[in-house]
């Protein structure tokens, strides 16, 4: 079960960065186009009806829940180090929510170039928590039996 989300004093304190970037949500995205300029209509439903199910996750404080979506990166931070190595950054969704995303770089590769502003789009399983939550699994199982997640950054797949 260590593999589970655990909680340490350097997640607990990045609750608090996504707090603070969550608290004004529905308002100014940091100046970064919440969808990408060239979005479809088609293609903006789709991504609205993901964030819905993300935000209606969030509100109803689910965990463990397969989620598909895509943001813009508003934050990259430090790798966590503890246990398996984690690639960390924070996505504002075309919403407003933001959510941690936490990608496994000792099973998945690391997302080359990840830099704010870019547009992620991700499946992985989501984890409430009061500052908009955390998906992570977004990677292969190498057992084969966990729902597969991934990442899409600037053309490329990273399982």
């Amino acid at each position: 079960m260590k593999r589970r989300l655990a909680l340490g004093l350097g997640a607990i304190a990045l609750i608090a960065v996504v707090a603070a970037l969550n608290a004004g949500h529905r308002s100014a995205t940091d100046g970064v186009a919440a969808t990408p300029r060239r979005a479809t209509a088609a293609a903006r439903a789709t991504i609205q009806d993901r964030d819905a199910a993300l935000s209606r996750a969030f509100e109803r404080h689910e965990r463990d829940v397969v989620v598909e979506g895509e943001g813009i990166v508003s934050r990259v931070l430090a790798d966590d180090r503890e246990g398996s190595r984690h690639q960390r950054f924070i996505l504002r969704l075309s919403s407003g929510q933001t959510v941690l995303v936490a990608h496994n770089i000792d099973i998945a590769g690391r997302i080359a170039s990840l830099e704010k502003g870019d547009t992620v789009a991700f499946r992985g399983e989501y984890v409430w928590n009061a500052a908009g939550g955390v998906v992570h699994w977004t990677h292969g199982d190498p057992a084969g039996r966990h729902p597969a997640g991934w990442i899409k950054h600037h053309g490329e797949t990273y399982r």
